[in-house]
């Protein structure tokens, strides 16, 4: 389960379902995967619909209309197209909420995206660099863009036993005496900077029998990285474990949690290796270096830079005491990112969209400085605090 999907399965089941019904609707087809999003309890719904077909708008008005959607939150392009025109003809409150950190948007976005600028309420990005490609390629007005950062179920993370991290690495077939392993989760894609992974793997790799080198993930790029190591003559220490349910447990058995990304939003996982305590060597990229400092909690270096990459990776190694106080140090800011937090700025959020739209006709004039700052609050505190009763909205996320 990757990306958003993943997000929405954190997310949703921990709103109050006293004060919100929370519903998910995907423009396209059903969803065949081994996990889908209806096994976690909470209602889905799919268009079936095609990228460009017009009959997706008067659908997706008849469904929000059936549901009683008082607030939509779309995530992609489609949605996000689709979604604020609904949004506008209902005159219900819509959130724009945007994960990547692109140049551009593709020639068929920019209409729609200078059209609905107006009638955003918000957007929310995951990332500073995700603010500046809102604002830069989507168009959008830069004080309704707020920098909202997600997090991961803490209580799901944490560090585990040497017990269970050897179960872990068998599974993975890394058991064995005096292994040493540095791995990734991640897409295998090339923004995510794998093949500079295995260079740094082969720098190290023929002096260094005993490391494992694990990349957890699919995506296009695995043939070609395959193909990298096995002409670096490093096949056998190198490990493509594939898709892996139990992302915890492959966190669990590294040593080392690697992100070699050439950029980024703020991904998911970075989160949960905070979590896990583990440590991290990171590249100096965007969403990244948002909650990752060197040698604070982590060790950064430049991206595209093998050898660098390499001995970054063999310092933490070698280093005890370095790594039990980036870890450690990595383990108290994920404090800062418990999905629950983000949660609870969400609900606050509905509930103000909610009240200005029915305490008027139709759009607010917003005062976004004023109206939207809890979402500039810290996260640890956020998540600690109770939010104050109101009155229910549900809210629903179509994905990308």
């Amino acid at each position: 389960m990757h990306g958003v999907k993943r997000l929405f399965s954190w997310m949703i089941p921990r709103f109050d379902t006293d004060r919100f019904r929370v519903s998910l609707l995907s423009l396209r087809k059903k969803d065949l995967s081994e996990e889908t999003l209806e096994q976690f309890g909470f209602p889905v719904h799919y268009l079936e619909k095609s990228r460009f077909d017009p009959s997706t708008f008067p659908a997706l008005v008849r469904l929000l209309k059936k549901l009683e959607i008082d607030v939509i939150q779309t995530h992609g392009y489609g949605a996000t197209t689709f979604g604020r025109a609904a949004a506008m003809w209902l005159r219900i409150p819509n959130v724009l909420h945007e994960h990547a950190n692109l140049t551009d948007t593709p020639w068929f976005q920019k209409i729609p995206d200078k059209l609905f600028d107006p009638f955003t309420d918000l957007a929310i990005a995951v990332s500073e660099s995700t603010r500046r490609f809102c604002v830069e390629a989507r168009k959008l007005a830069p004080e309704r863009v707020k920098v909202v950062y997600l997090g991961a179920p803490l209580e799901d993370f944490q560090p585990w036993s040497a017990e269970r991290v050897r179960e872990a690495r068998g599974k993975l077939g890394l058991a064995g005496p005096g292994l040493r392993v540095l791995g990734t989760v991640t897409r295998l894609h090339e923004s995510k900077g794998n093949r500079y992974l295995v260079e740094a793997a082969a720098l190290l790799a023929r002096e260094r029998p005993e490391l494992r080198f694990v990349f957890v993930g699919e995506g296009p790029l695995q043939p070609d990285l395959e193909a990298q190591a096995r002409r670096l003559g490093i096949e056998h220490q190198v490990v493509f474990a594939g898709f892996q349910k139990d992302v915890a447990a492959a966190f669990a058995s590294f040593d080392v949690a690697v992100f070699p990304s050439l950029w980024e939003g703020t991904p998911l996982t970075v989160f949960e290796a905070m979590a896990m305590a583990k440590p991290i060597v990171s590249t100096d990229v965007d969403g990244l270096r948002d909650v990752l400092q060197d040698d604070l909690n982590s060790l950064v270096v430049p991206p595209r830079d093998p050898e660098v990459l390499a001995h970054a990776m063999v310092r933490m190694l070698d280093d005890p005491s370095l790594a039990r106080r980036l870890s450690g140090a990595a383990r108290e800011a994920s404090r800062r990112f418990d999905i629950q937090g983000f949660v609870n700025k969400m609900s606050r959020l509905y509930e103000v969209l909610v009240e200005r739209y029915r305490a008027g006709w139709g759009r607010p004039r917003w005062d976004y400085q004023r109206d939207f700052n809890f979402l500039d609050e810290d996260p640890v505190a956020t998540s600690h605090r109770a939010v104050p009763e109101s009155s229910t909205a549900g809210a629903m996320a179509p994905p990308r």
